[in-house]
């Protein structure tokens, strides 16, 4: 009876099954590395073999391996599709769900030989177990593809990692002592697994992140925390200092994760340059902080912007459209783009 129902209601019910066909099959992405694929089910190491040689940008790093085995969870209007994987973090010895998605031209036959950017897409809220940004209805992916189709964006590889190992705490993306090593997995599992599947960049020219809320505090203090890795950050409606109640007793290691700290030391040593787009909606709080952390800290190497989101609330949605309205052109001008192969 409410399949027959939304059948009426001018169509929608068609549409969405367009949504969901092919939900749960499996997916590749480009060409497979020659390693073997591991069995169905088995969680997808994090940390990278030897990887091919490269052609042409010494700057190219291809798929290393082994491969995962990715299961679609979402198909967009232009085919490109969303999939999960299970990831075991080699490093942080987290094992959760990452969620991926290539833009069209990753698989076009002239840029076979290039590498792309990777945008880190973190959640706020729980950040598990799900990640948010892999649902297609928020519209990310399709505004990095309507960007790309208007020169206004680089056609982004998005990993969508899960950002909490429960549901019960915050961990702030940090390595808290006696916690799961959620800043590891961010920092180095996620990335390791990235490489070893897709075609990216060896240095921090092609790799970024974006989040929300609680994600976009540690995209911005991963960047901070790791300039040598990771290029630039577009943060939404986030904190700036570390609030997890499981630092309690740890007040090094807080500080050691702590944005304020973290840019005053790329200030006195100079570098190396981080790029911080702060978005904020005009009917939510936070402008106040942000604006703060802009004339204590944005200077030197540190170089920041605010974007207001006109009538943005603290949402998916309207972090997406103030994406579209400019933080996407602003992140594609200060990272390095696919190359296609020439005649």
């Amino acid at each position: 009876m409410a399949f027959v129902l939304l059948l009426g209601g001018g169509g929608f019910a068609a549409w969405k099954l367009e949504w969901l066909s092919g939900n749960g099959d499996t997916v590749s992405f480009g060409k497979a590395p020659a390693s073997a694929a591991p069995d169905p089910g088995t969680p997808s190491p994090a940390a990278p073999s030897a990887s091919p040689t490269p052609t042409g940008d010494p700057d190219v790093l291809l798929p290393s391996g082994p491969k995962s085995d990715f299961k679609q969870t979402a198909k967009l209007d232009d085919g490109t599709v969303i999939a999960k994987t299970r990831v075991a973090g080699a490093k942080s010895g987290f094992e959760g769900d990452v969620w991926v998605w290539t833009p069209k031209e990753y698989n076009e036959a002239k840029y076979e030989k290039s590498a792309f950017p990777v945008l880190i897409a973190l959640p706020g809220g729980n950040g598990f177990p799900s990640n948010y940004w892999a649902d297609r209805s928020l519209g990310l992916q399709k505004a990095i593809s309507e960007g790309v189709q208007a020169g206004t964006s680089l056609p982004f590889i998005v990993i969508m990692p899960v950002l909490n190992p429960d549901s019960k705490y915050y961990y702030d993306g940090a390595d808290i002592p006696g916690q799961p090593k959620m800043g590891t997995w961010i920092a180095e599992d996620v990335p390791d697994f990235t490489r070893a599947n897709f075609r990216t960049y060896k240095s921090r020219d092609g790799w970024a992140f974006m989040g929300s809320s609680s994600g976009a505090f540690v995209g911005m203090k991963t960047v901070l925390q790791y300039p040598d890795r990771f290029k630039a950050v577009i943060a939404s409606g986030g904190e700036i200092v570390p609030d997890s109640p499981l630092w309690k007793g740890h007040q090094a290691e807080m500080d050691a994760n702590n944005p304020e700290k973290l840019a005053q030391k790329l200030i006195d040593g100079n570098g190396p340059e981080v790029y911080v787009n702060f978005q904020v909606g005009t009917k939510e709080t936070g402008k106040e902080r942000m604006t703060k952390f802009q004339q204590q800290y944005g200077k030197g190497p540190v170089k920041m912007t605010i974007r207001d989101i006109q009538n943005g609330e603290h949402n998916g949605w309207h972090y997406v459209r103030g994406m579209k309205e400019g933080s996407l052109e602003w992140i594609s001008n200060v990272l390095k783009g696919p190359q296609p192969q020439v005649g």
